[in-house]
């Protein structure tokens, strides 16, 4: 079934592909989850210990699902060409055979980070403790790019032209301000700035090249809206649960759980 979207809104006029462009980085100029509250004390050390056990623990589900949701748009591609490209993307997060610490993917590296702020793996690795909105809203994304056009689930990607700025800040706060961060601990973080970057490219220019009318066009930035929305629901969800007013729901993670012995508390 579809996800449900705002009706499309086009312009009243088509967009030359630079003005398309803009278009899109004015989404993330007013709707990236950089600029939301959790995130802005997340990066300001802010948060306590377990508030990041939290937030890191929500954001593995997100970090497992992404080659789900890159090979859901592999199998819809019938270009072969496009499809060497794009399962780059799956290689990433999921490493690859062999692999040496140097050379882990995504998930593991995100691991990385769990295992440093005390968190037993396969509990993390479970994803029985996230909240429901993170599972939710992850979901809802892999269903869009099932669902809708190959042009919409690739411009719902795009949310790559806006993470350099994110990880830069998230890198350099969170080892000014937590003594329990490390170099190593955010090792994930270290390779997207060049990953992204370069799928962020070849995507746009994707998009570029096949939004060429007010109807396909509108469709592209709703779907970069769309993924927007999926973000900043994430950390409305953690926000609610673990900052104010500090409710989380029954099933999800509890401070002081699923520690490893020793882990600080």
């Amino acid at each position: 079934m579809n996800m449900p979207l705002p009706p499309l809104q086009p312009s009243q006029e088509l967009l030359s592909p630079e003005a398309l462009a803009a278009a899109l980085r004015q989404i993330g100029a007013e709707r990236y989850h950089n600029l939301h509250p959790f995130h802005r004390r997340l990066h300001n050390g802010e948060l306590t210990l377990d508030q990041v056990r939290a937030w890191a623990l929500n954001r593995y589900y997100y970090q497992a699902m992404i080659p789900i949701k890159d090979a859901t748009i592999l199998a819809r591609m019938d270009d072969p060409a496009l499809r060497r490209v794009w399962r780059q993307r799956i290689v990433d997060h999921d490493g690859e055979e062999g692999q040496t610490d140097g050379q882990a993917g995504g998930i593991d590296r995100w691991l990385k980070l769990t295992d440093g702020l005390g968190l037993i793996r396969d509990e993390v690795i479970s994803t029985r403790h996230i909240l429901p909105a993170t599972r939710f809203a992850v979901e809802a994304y892999v269903h869009f790019v099932r669902d809708r056009t190959l042009l919409e689930a690739i411009a719902s990607s795009l949310t790559e032209m806006f993470s350099p700025q994110i990880i830069s800040e998230r890198v350099s706060g969170m080892l000014a301000n937590y003594s329990f961060i490390s170099e190593e601990t955010l090792a994930y973080f270290g390779k997207r700035l060049t990953q992204a970057p370069r799928d962020a490219d070849f995507a746009l220019a994707y998009v570029q090249r096949h939004a060429v009318t007010l109807e396909t066009q509108a469709a592209a930035l709703a779907a970069l809206r769309f993924k927007c929305d999926v973000l900043w629901s994430q950390l409305d969800a953690l926000e609610h649960a673990y900052v104010d007013p500090g409710l989380p729901p029954p099933g999800a993670w509890r401070p002081g759980e699923l520690l490893v012995p020793g882990a600080a508390r």
